[in-house]
């Protein structure tokens, strides 16, 4: 059975009601285009560089403005809804970097927390360090839905492949990375990461960005797009401001790609041996 997915592009500013105001229009936009399953990036509730000023913003699960507002649209619009991330106060001054899926029935299907630290500094003089504020999570997450088995990462977290195969091991179908890439690192890397993800794994790969010149002063990659098991772009949107990206997929696909390329069958576990040069005897 095939049906829709929707990766909702966004350029979110400081203003968590006026993000989540967006992330709503957006999301109807995609639902009227016969989405299912939609997906917003990382960061949906706000990009602030200003931790002070983010922290001061912040609210706890319950009471987070995206997450209250997706729970409504998806039990209105009878659409499973996946926050690709927002802050939340997780107390004793640290902060989540938490994804949130809600069900038609606006039920909170799961949570996940970003589990790899954006810790660098880049050749253009950027340096970013998510540890200093963040908690990083400690589970990998995938989810039984009723159309597909659904892993979770948000956007670092695609640099670590063992985390995709942990959760293509487990059965997921449709693998996600919704993200906030700056532009310099996107350039280099975004769409070949998810591409190999997507390969390497036989799944389907959801990725919804953020994009454009932020109220923050940062900017960032966008091509939020849809990629097949095979590896192939489906869909994908500009690299500058709002967009909604859908397209039709079909769970039989990864099934078949596993079954050509049986990699995850195939699989085995190994030693790892050192040897030295010198202690085999050759000069150094």
């Amino acid at each position: 059975m095939s049906f829709k997915v929707a990766a909702v592009q966004m350029c979110s500013g400081v203003d968590p009601a006026k993000n989540a105001d967006d992330m709503a229009r957006l999301v109807r936009e995609a639902a009227a285009q016969g989405a299912i399953y939609i997906q917003t990036p990382e960061m949906t509730g706000a990009l602030q560089r200003d931790r002070q000023a983010l922290k001061a913003a912040l609210r706890d699960e319950a009471n987070d403005i995206v997450a209250s507002t997706a729970r409504g649209l998806a039990q209105e619009l009878g659409v499973f809804i996946h926050i690709g991330s927002t802050a939340i106060d997780v107390g004793e001054g640290k902060m989540a970097n938490r994804a949130f899926l809600f069900g038609p029935d606006g039920r909170q299907i799961a949570t996940y927390d970003k589990i790899h630290m954006f810790d660098v500094d880049l050749d253009n003089g950027e340096s970013w360090r998510e540890s200093s504020a963040y908690q990083p999570g400690a589970a990998a997450r995938v989810v039984d839905l009723p159309f597909a088995k659904l892993g979770f990462a948000i956007c670092y977290d695609v640099r670590f492949p063992h985390l995709f195969r942990t959760e293509a091991m487990a059965g997921a179908e449709i693998l996600t990375v919704p993200a906030a890439f700056t532009r310099q690192t996107g350039e280099a890397h975004w769409e070949i990461l998810l591409r190999a993800r997507a390969i390497e794994n036989g799944a389907f790969l959801i990725a919804a960005a953020q994009a454009g010149l932020h109220e923050d002063g940062r900017e960032t990659f966008g091509h939020s797009m849809v990629i097949d098991p095979w590896g192939k772009v489906l869909a994908s949107a500009g690299g500058r401001g709002e967009a909604v990206v859908v397209a039709e997929i079909d769970i039989a696909m990864v099934h078949a790609t596993r079954a050509k390329i049986p990699n995850l069958k195939n699989a085995r576990e190994f030693a790892l041996d050192k040897v030295s040069a010198t202690a085999a005897g050759v000069a150094a």
